[in-house]
């Protein structure tokens, strides 16, 4: 029998304000804290333990899809003070578990830094908004801000699909009508085909996995609805290209068409560790379409659709990259967090040192960003200036800022 109980683990998970506590054999059960795994200072796991764990709350149907598929998803809720997603999945033939702490308290559009065009997006009557990146981005997070906005503004009906349902909306000015895959509903393509007869205004799709989904979500979009949905992609281009790219190769054409006449927006994120205090932050690529972003689209050239984010600054747009540069010029994230979640590594190495920061990265990286500079057109001594950069400061403001940064950056590696 276990002697670790779970509701002492989840209270300390939740007291601690972790984002995910993970159970498996041979460690102690361990927090994700600000980005950073952290051991809790008790027994190693044993077999037994993340048995008896698992089962104190895995419903009898997940236990059943465990023990013949190695795996299953469920959500719970623990008392008032949260909800988590679980995943329970066999590893060296023992059972592990990743619990994923969802706050009970929906964030608003401040709060998170979403771009302002976010909510005149929320007002729009029909079309596709996508929210993308890799997992534990906070992709969850955006939506539920987004739905809630609705629920409280607007009389509609919406219908989300989840895979499990992660945050509870409870009915205010809209209806809202949340669908659990597998246990509402078999899978999303059935439930978006359903929730076209269910007179929706809005529709929430958690995962567009497959072609159908994928496929299904783009007609819920044509037929004169607002359709919210995920996708595992970093970028706006790329999140075009993996849309299109799902399809066969003669419905390519048509479906390009189909993107360009209802994509409204891409929401790109990444989730940052912070230095200036305890908690993330999350970093953006906003692109909204455009005329000439629907051309491109079109025409297919998304390799030009960076291009048009980066001189469509008075829709909101703006480059991951660019974002990042931003978070740390204000001293939010650490340089090594910026060069890792830039999409162009070398770049973010390249503009940190021709803007006089210290040297950061590896030797790898510096090289190439030696490269990229002396490649650029136009650059005597290394002036060149940076796309997307602040104005100028003066000298004194520029040793301060390289001081302060350098501060920052040691009491970083002291912490680690």
């Amino acid at each position: 029998m276990a002697t670790i109980q779970i509701d002492r683990l989840l209270e300390t998970c939740v007291k601690r304000k972790a984002s995910d506590l993970h159970l498996a054999v041979g460690k102690p059960p361990t927090l994700r804290l600000h980005g950073h795994l952290r051991e809790l200072q008790t027994k190693v796991l044993e077999p037994e333990d993340t048995i008896s764990l698992m089962k104190s709350i895995t419903p009898e149907r997940i236990q059943q899809e465990y023990e013949e598929e190695g795996s299953g998803d469920f959500g719970f809720a623990y008392g008032e003070e949260a909800r988590f997603r679980v995943a329970i999945f066999k590893q060296k033939g023992h059972c592990s578990l990743v619990l994923r702490r969802i706050p009970n308290t929906i964030m608003t559009f401040e709060q998170i830094g979403l771009p302002s065009m976010a909510e005149q997006i929320c007002r729009r009557p029909r079309g596709i908004f996508l929210v993308t990146g890799p997992t534990g981005s906070g992709k969850t997070t955006t939506l539920a801000c987004m739905i809630n906005w609705i629920n409280e503004n607007f009389d509609r009906h919406i219908i989300t699909m989840e895979d499990p349902i992660e945050y509870y909306h409870p009915h205010k000015k809209s209806i809202v009508v949340q669908r659990e895959i597998g246990v509402d509903v078999p899978n999303f393509a059935e439930a978006l085909r359903r929730a076209l007869r269910q007179d929706p205004d809005v529709m929430l799709v958690g995962e567009m996995r497959d072609l159908a989904t994928i496929s299904a979500a783009i007609t819920a979009a044509e037929t004169g609805h607002l359709v919210f949905g995920t996708l595992h992609t970093s970028g706006a281009a790329s999140t075009i290209n993996r849309i299109i790219d799902a399809f066969p190769t003669d419905q390519q054409e048509q479906v390009r068409v189909q993107l360009a006449n209802n994509l409204i927006a891409v929401l790109s994120q990444a989730l940052c560790p912070r230095v200036d205090t305890e908690g993330m932050v999350a970093a953006y690529e906003f692109m909204y379409v455009t005329p000439g972003i629907q051309n491109l689209i079109r025409e297919n050239k998304s390799f030009r659709i960076d291009s048009e984010i980066q001189t469509g600054k008075r829709y909101g747009m703006q480059l991951l990259d660019d974002h990042l540069w931003a978070l740390f010029q204000a001293g939010k994230i650490a340089a090594e967090e910026a060069i890792d979640k830039s999409k162009v590594p070398s770049a973010m190495v390249d503009r940190m040192q021709r803007a006089g920061y210290m040297n950061v990265g590896d030797e790898g990286l510096s090289a190439e960003a030696e490269e990229v500079g002396a490649a650029a057109p136009g650059a005597p001594n290394g002036a060149r200036p940076v796309p997307g950069a602040p104005p100028a400061q003066s000298e004194a403001e520029r040793q301060a800022q390289i001081q302060a940064n350098r501060e920052r950056m040691l009491r970083l590696q002291q912490r680690r």
